[in-house]
């Protein structure tokens, strides 16, 4: 298994069939530098326009259609001082008549300590002038291209991954998705500092990271959307508006998952998921929202060695 360096000198506002800018074997590792969601690196230099500019795209080796990618994330380590986020809460998350009520979305900066790992507002706001958030790194939009030669906006999401916003998706965590294209075509970018759920300002702490990711070919591992699992849950995801249709997509995704991989029935899963599923929001500001469908591993039968 190789570790590679990838420095990228190109930037992508899509997720699609384009010319790779890394080829790796299964199982290899990437160290790859990200920049921020609109376009600026770890110096202040703008590099490449908005929305959410991707590193990549890297051909794994082998990845055919039918096939899963399974990224594990291994380490995000903050390559900047800095980071950025608006000041006030998105329209489309509090109610119609209440929109005229918001402070102005103004850029507004955070001072990132990268040795205490923690992050605070820089000025203050009055009100807030002891709030210390610590660093809770996560992917904000990553994934592979999707089939038919189309190409999505990073700054949305679908079967294939993309603008997702999920707190889950951080060190620790692995992530599958489902192969259309040869060789997966695996981007990666808009790393944040930390975030609540859903993204409900339009942005978490954007800012640079150091990403390391392993990423490996699980052969015939028929997916049709992004699952992933942490040292305590397994969790699916659906990526659609309005919210309810990805929510229907992440719990129809567990389901399947536990009847096929797990060998539950049917009724089975249901009585499972009924109580003891947990349901995360992603992102709700974007043009596809997401939801994630989670379990608890304690409460899942064990799998058959192979």
């Amino acid at each position: 298994m190789t570790t590679h360096r990838f420095t990228a000198a190109a930037w992508h506002n899509v997720l699609g069939t384009l010319p790779p800018a890394l080829t790796v074997a299964s199982g290899d590792t990437v160290i790859t530098e990200t920049i921020d969601a609109h376009g600026i690196d770890k110096d202040g230099v703008q590099r490449a326009p908005e929305p959410n500019p991707m590193n990549g795209p890297i051909f794994v080796t082998g990845a055919e259609p039918g096939d899963a990618l399974r990224v594990d994330i291994v380490r995000m380590t903050p390559i900047r001082a800095t980071g950025w986020t608006r000041a006030s809460l998105a329209g489309n998350v509090v109610d119609p008549e209440f929109v005229r009520n918001l402070p102005p979305r103004d850029k507004v900066n955070w001072r990132i300590d990268r040795q205490g790992l923690t992050a605070s507002l820089e000025p203050a706001v009055p009100g807030l002038e002891h709030l210390v958030l610590p660093l809770e790194p996560m992917i904000g939009c990553f994934g592979v291209a999707p089939a038919g030669g189309q190409a999505f906006s990073t700054a949305t999401s679908a079967e294939n991954g993309g603008n997702m916003d999920y707190r889950g998706f951080g060190p620790g965590a692995t992530v599958w998705f489902p192969v259309a294209v040869p060789g997966a075509l695996f981007f990666l970018g808009d790393c944040h500092a930390t975030q609540g759920d859903g993204e409900i300002v339009g942005t978490g702490i954007e800012t640079c990271f150091e990403v390391e990711v392993r990423l490996t070919v699980e052969k015939s591992r028929n997916l049709v959307w992004p699952r992933g699992e942490s040292a305590t849950d397994i969790f699916s995801v659906g990526n659609a508006r309005p919210l309810d249709q990805a929510l229907q997509h992440a719990t129809t995704d567990m389901f399947n998952w536990l009847t096929s991989d797990y060998g539950m029935s049917p009724t089975a899963a249901s009585h499972l998921m009924g109580q003891v599923v947990r349901y995360d929001v992603g992102n709700v500001f974007d043009p596809a929202y997401t939801m994630v469908c989670r379990i608890e591993k304690k409460w899942l039968p064990k799998l058959s060695e192979p």
